[in-house]
């Protein structure tokens, strides 16, 4: 056989393999993921096992289950947090399970009083200076808070919120965010080619919004040193922005901003506040190598269309969303809808996700179906698994949607 007649041969085999490695990449990029969320204090391991539970051979290759986790890195020290991170990434690579890794500096930050502490002179951290790195309630430091409170099922206290446009706070992220995105983007890089597909994504925020997750009542600093139990008990009104039925803040983020120092608060300015911050924490991770379609957002939003939608969308990441009003279908969702329909992103999630007060699996195993009957929807993630995974309907639709995809 001569040389010339060896050619078609040659570039058939170069044909065929083009079309293999095609073929891998528009698979790679149809995978949609389901995943639980681990809530803080689990032990990962007892819920790799679990999870692992639910998947059979029969899964289906559209639709792969997977985990979250958060991690609170102004909650505890570094040394602690990088451990946890790095007993995470190890189990995902031991149980086979793809991975959400949720980076959070807004909820919690009971470890750095150096950042909070303005009032408390016997704890550590004191330091006047601080009140302009956490939320105020007025257009002046004066009117710094000592207290906040969350509900997330039940009322709880928690520390003032920060200012997201404080230096030190921002600073105080960027510097664990250094730390921690290089951990995970190293173990990302050592994987085989057949296991890089683990990590679904790093996720920025957790419901980032000013006055939702952490709001004040009136004269709220004054019930700091007063018994808990004699706490208001009041049910935010979603769709009173910017104070939602309570005391509007905020005022510190905007004053340093520079965006207003005076007037009526504006529901715009909470939204570029909140934009700026994640646009800021985004960019960093994709200056760290992030790429695009693996860096996702996470914001909430509870008035109908409210401005607050629109902050999830930057040019380094893939915008997502809460659903819990919208679980039973996201494309109901108008605020979320009109941001879709402006990104230019890759992918986007329905990052924290979860259908209320029902254990029937039809129910279930259409709402899953329709959350990702999007191509486009790269995960939906059910906070929490320790809430549904006695829910034996929750449970059966989770298997079922692994088995037979979202049939599209």
């Amino acid at each position: 056989m001569t040389r010339q007649q060896q050619r078609p041969g040659v570039l058939t085999a170069l044909v065929i393999l083009f079309l293999l490695l095609s073929a891998q990449r528009d698979a790679v990029a149809r995978q949609q993921y389901l995943v639980v969320n681990i809530i803080p204090g689990e032990r990962y391991e007892e819920v790799f096992q679990q999870v692992q539970k639910l998947q059979s051979p029969k899964s289906s290759a559209g639709v792969r289950l997977g985990l979250g986790a958060i991690f609170s890195y102004l909650n505890e020290s570094r040394d602690q947090c990088k451990s946890r991170v790095l007993e995470f990434l190890s189990l995902a690579e031991q149980y086979d399970i793809p991975i959400i890794v949720q980076l959070d500096g807004e909820q919690w930050w009971e470890a750095r009083p150096d950042l909070w502490n303005w009032w408390d002179r016997g704890r550590y951290g004191y330091d006047p200076r601080n009140r302009w790195n956490v939320e105020w309630t007025a257009w002046d430091s004066a009117h710094a808070m000592k207290i906040a409170w969350r509900n997330w099922g039940r009322q709880i206290r928690v520390l003032p919120p920060p200012n997201l446009m404080s230096p030190p706070y921002r600073q105080a992220c960027h510097d664990e965010m250094r730390v921690l995105v290089p951990l995970i983007l190293h173990w990302w890089m050592k994987l085989p080619d057949d296991k890089k597909s683990l990590l679904i994504g790093i996720k920025i925020g957790w419901e980032s919004s000013i006055g939702v997750n952490a709001f004040y009542y009136p004269n709220g600093n004054d019930l700091l040193d007063r018994p808990e139990n004699e706490d208001p008990q009041e049910e935010l009104k979603a769709d009173q922005v910017p104070g939602r039925g309570v005391v509007a803040s905020g005022y510190a983020a905007v004053t340093t901003a520079r965006l207003a120092e005076s007037g009526a608060l504006r529901e715009k300015d909470l939204a570029e506040i909140v934009r700026r911050h994640l646009d800021d924490l985004c960019a960093l991770a994709a200056e760290l190598g992030v790429p695009r379609e693996k860096l996702f957002t996470h914001v909430g939003g509870w008035k109908d269309e409210e401005l607050l939608y629109d902050a999830a969308l930057n040019r380094y990441s893939c915008p997502g969303w809460s659903f819990y009003r919208h679980a039973i279908d996201p494309s109901k969702d108008k605020g979320v809808q009109r941001v879709l329909q402006k990104s230019d992103a890759p992918f986007w999630g329905a990052v924290e996700w979860m259908l209320m007060g029902t254990d029937d699996t039809t129910a279930w195993q259409e709402a899953i179906t329709r959350t990702l009957s999007d191509p486009k929807c790269r995960y939906m993630c059910i906070y929490n698994w320790s809430g549904i995974r006695e829910n034996r309907g929750a449970v059966a639709a989770i298997k079922a949607v692994l088995s037979v995809g979202t049939q599209r």
